[in-house]
C-alpha cells in the first residue's frame, strides 16, 4: 500500500522536528562551550560564537580533576558492562528457552523491578555495601551498577535469544555437537548484536549515572565525572556556565564515540543466511 505524497511530507516533517528537538540541547551545549564570557552574558545569544575560544576548556581542567574523574567513570562503566553481560547472557538463554513458571516469574520480576525508584534502593544498597566494606570504593559502585543494569540486560538478551531459530540448535545436535559446543559455536555468535547492544546500554547507564555515585563516593579522588561536574555550581546555585558546558561536552563524547563505533553491529542482521535451506 503506497503512501500519498502529503502523508510522506508530513512524516518527514515530523521526523525532522523530532531530530531538531533531540539535537538542540547538544548543539547549544557545544556552542556554549566555545563562547567567551562576554557572549555568555549577552542578551542576544547566537548559535555560532562570534569569537570562539578554548579558554573554557582550559579553565575546566584547571579547576577540577576531570581526567581522573573520567578514568574513574570509565573503569566503573566498563567493569559494570562486562560483568552485567557475563551474568545476563546464560540467564537470558535459560529464561528464553525454558518455558517454565520460574522463567515466567523471573521475566515478570524483571519488568516490575524497573519501576522501583532510586530512592527506595539506596538505603538497602548502602547497608549491604557497608557490611561488605565497599562504601567509598569504585568496586562497590560497580556492584551497584551491575545490580541496577542486570534486570534490563536480562530482558534485552532474552529477546535476542528468542529471535535465534531453534532449528539451528537442532541441526547442530543432529550433526553431533553437544549442548556446550552448540551454545558456544552456534548460538553465541548469533547473539553478538544483542550482547553488544546490552553492553552499550550498561556502559552508557553507568557512565551517566549520578545519584548512586554521589551517595556512595565521598573521597574527591574517587568521584566519577557526573559528580565532579556539579562542582562547577557554586554554593548559591550560580553555575560557572562556560567551564561547565566545556566539561559537560567532554563528558558526552565517550558515549557518542562508543555508539558510533559499534552501531553497525547493533543494526546489522547477523541471522541472514544462517538457516539451512
Amino acid at each position: 500500500m503506497r503512501t500519498s505524497r502529503p502523508a510522506r511530507v508530513g512524516q518527514y516533517t515530523a521526523l525532522l522536528a523530532y531530530l531538531v528537538f533531540l539535537a538542540f540541547p547538544f548543539l547549544w551545549l557545544v556552542s556554549t562551550a566555545f563562547k567567551p564570557p562576554r557572549e555568555l552574558g549577552s542578551l542576544h545569544p547566537t548559535w555560532i560564537p562570534n569569537d570562539p575560544t578554548l579558554a573554557n576548556f582550559r579553565q575546566a581542567f584547571d579547576e577540577q580533576p576531570l581526567l581522573h574523574a573520567a578514568l574513574n567513570s570509565l573503569l566503573a562503566a566498563l567493569a559494570a558492562a562486562v560483568v552485567a553481560v557475563l551474568i545476563a547472557t546464560p540467564m537470558a538463554y535459560v529464561v528464553a528457552r525454558r518455558r517454565t513458571r520460574l522463567a515466567k516469574a523471573v521475566t515478570g520480576w524483571v519488568v516490575v523491578s524497573q519501576a522501583f525508584p532510586f530512592v527506595l534502593l539506596i538505603i538497602p544498597l548502602f547497608l549491604v555495601l557497608k557490611n561488605l566494606r565497599l562504601i567509598n570504593s569504585v568496586p562497590g559502585l560497580v556492584l551497584v551498577y551491575v545490580v541496577w543494569a542486570l534486570p534490563f540486560a536480562l530482558w534485552m538478551l532474552a529477546g535476542y535469544v528468542r529471535a535465534v531459530p531453534r532449528e539451528l540448535e537442532e541441526a547442530a545436535a543432529v550433526d553431533g555437537a553437544g549442548r556446550v559446543r552448540t551454545l558456544v559455536s552456534v548460538t553465541a555468535p548469533l547473539l553478538a548484536p544483542g550482547i553488544v547492544a546490552t553492553a552499550l546500554f550498561a556502559f552508557i547507564t553507568a557512565w551517566n549515572e549520578f545519584f548512586f555515585a554521589l551517595v556512595l563516593l565521598k573521597t574527591p579522588e574517587k568521584q566519577t565525572l557526573p559528580v565532579v561536574l556539579t562542582h562547577f555550581i557554586g554554593a548559591e546555585g550560580v553555575a560557572d556556565l562556560g567551564p561547565l558546558a566545556a566539561a559537560a561536552f567532554l563528558a558526552t563524547l565517550p558515549s557518542l564515540v562508543v555508539f558510533a563505533i559499534i552501531q553497525r553491529r547493533i543494526t546489522g542482521g547477523m541471522l541472514t543466511g544462517a538457516v539451512k535451506s
